[in-house]
């Protein structure tokens, strides 16, 4: 069986999600309609990227229980490898998922079996023969930093995406990482850690508000090669030392947003791979998988386009700084 292409450690979740007009005040009971189904940032980017063409190797922790059983049969279902390491004295993660008659998302996430994803569960052979290895912050941070570590010593592409934002993250981390993902209020996060000092914290309003060449010099921070900025329904902002970059989201209907930043980061790695790792392309390809989850509450970032990689408008060239 041949190798993975990509490999993405993280998170599974079984998610519970409640379909609501609106989000309940405090001490308020409002009626809902409800499903559940597989989740977690990692799942749903594992998922995504397999959906999209990629030889993909899902791993990832849970537990000896019902929803674990379920996770293991999803995985057989849908044809995409999963390394488990079941962990019989914790409970499969899981989330509760709030959606409002705009499609936006209030997320309550229990880690469980997550947070004891170890070093020793990772694939070695799988993480050193990859050519794209993606990690996220809602499992093991021990084990993500570990994975990338392996990846970046044997020559694969590292992507993180740092979500969700955590008080034990470490900015150490990035030193084995070769593209970041954060969204807007992630990058917030992480540039208000990493300048402490700073009197005047950026916030999520400002920085939506800043110049394009404001918002690459503030990606250089970082000390990243590729910083991609997922922007919402804007699309997302691509910097590296070079230049920079801004692609547009397609227009939709957005019925459901939860997953969709998972959908951006599958959706890019199978677009990596296509494109011959041409970023512009790859986050075009991000964009339109990340639009098509957002459009059915079914869909979020499980049901990215089925092996295959639509056709794109070309990007325009990266803006050089002066």
């Amino acid at each position: 069986m041949p190798s993975p292409q990509v490999v993405v450690v993280g998170s599974y979740v079984q998610d519970l999600c409640f379909y609501c007009d609106s989000f309940p005040r405090p001490g308020e009971t409002l009626t809902a309609t409800s499903r559940t189904g597989p989740g977690g940032k990692g799942s749903n980017q594992a998922v995504a990227t397999g959906r999209a063409g990629a030889r993909t190797l899902y791993v990832g922790a849970i537990g000896a229980d019902a929803f674990g059983r379920e996770a293991k049969a999803f995985y057989r279902a849908e044809g995409i490898a999963a390394k488990w390491a079941v962990k019989p004295t914790q409970p499969t993660g899981t989330a509760a998922i709030m959606v409002d008659a705009a499609g936006q998302n209030e997320i309550l996430v229990c880690l469980a079996a997550n947070a004891r994803l170890a070093k020793a569960d990772l694939p070695l052979k799988a993480l050193r023969e990859a050519e794209i290895v993606i990690t996220q912050l809602e499992a093991n941070l021990t084990a993500a930093a570990a994975a990338l570590k392996i990846a970046r010593e044997n020559d694969a592409l590292t992507v993180l995406n740092p979500a969700p934002m955590r008080p034990d993250f470490k900015p150490s981390i990035l030193r084995y990482v070769d593209i970041l993902i954060p969204n807007e209020s992630e990058f917030v996060e992480l540039i208000n850690r990493l300048q402490p000092d700073n009197k005047k914290k950026l916030t999520t309003a400002a920085l939506m508000k800043l110049p394009l060449p404001q918002l690459h010099q503030l990606c250089g921070t970082f000390g990243v090669p590729v910083v991609i900025v997922t922007l919402g329904e804007r699309g997302c902002f691509i910097s590296r030392a070079d230049g920079y970059l801004e692609v547009p989201a397609f227009k939709v209907k957005s019925v459901d947003t939860t997953g969709a930043g998972d959908a951006f980061v599958g959706g890019f790695a199978a677009g990596l791979l296509a494109q011959q790792r041409d970023l512009a392309a790859a986050a075009r390809h991000g964009c339109a998988v990340a639009a098509l989850s957002v459009t059915d509450p079914k869909h979020r970032a499980l049901h990215a386009p089925r092996r295959g990689h639509p056709t794109l408008p070309p990007t325009k060239p990266l803006i050089h700084p002066s």
